[in-house]
């Protein structure tokens, strides 16, 4: 990997992470702080993006998109998705004895973020198979 393929990701990366916390700080004005809904928004939809970029740039690995790749996959979606902030807020939800919540948010995670992925991968097949 060339210097240049750092510093794609180390942009991203500051971007992903700005638009991150920017949406958590919404999401608390807007919903409350009870639950980490920001982390878990930024997750769902950071694992969308990710499938959905995986999917095209291999389908096209010529394109401008898999050109921009360290910037957008390991750079954006790696700063943009938080899985430590998840593991940190879930150990929190539990120390404040919010079990059913820690519990609900643990393993409610995992699969939305699974399943977000392979919409974004269907969606990147299905928008290869209209055009």
């Amino acid at each position: 990997m060339n210097v240049n393929a750092y510093l794609a990701v180390g942009l991203g990366s500051a971007l992903g992470s700005v638009l991150r916390y920017g949406v958590s700080l919404v999401s608390m004005a807007v919903l409350g702080s009870h639950f980490p809904w920001g982390t878990l928004l930024v997750n769902v939809l950071g694992s969308c993006l990710i499938g959905w970029l995986a999917a095209t740039t291999s389908r096209l690995p010529r394109g401008a998109l898999a050109r921009h790749q360290p910037l957008l996959i390991a750079g954006f979606c790696g700063g943009f998705t938080t899985f430590s902030l998840f593991s940190l807020e879930t150990l929190h939800l539990t120390q404040q004895s919010h079990l059913g919540l820690a519990l609900l948010y643990g393993v409610g995670s995992l699969p939305l973020c699974v399943a977000a992925a392979w919409v974004g991968e269907r969606l990147a097949f299905l928008k290869a198979t209209v055009t």
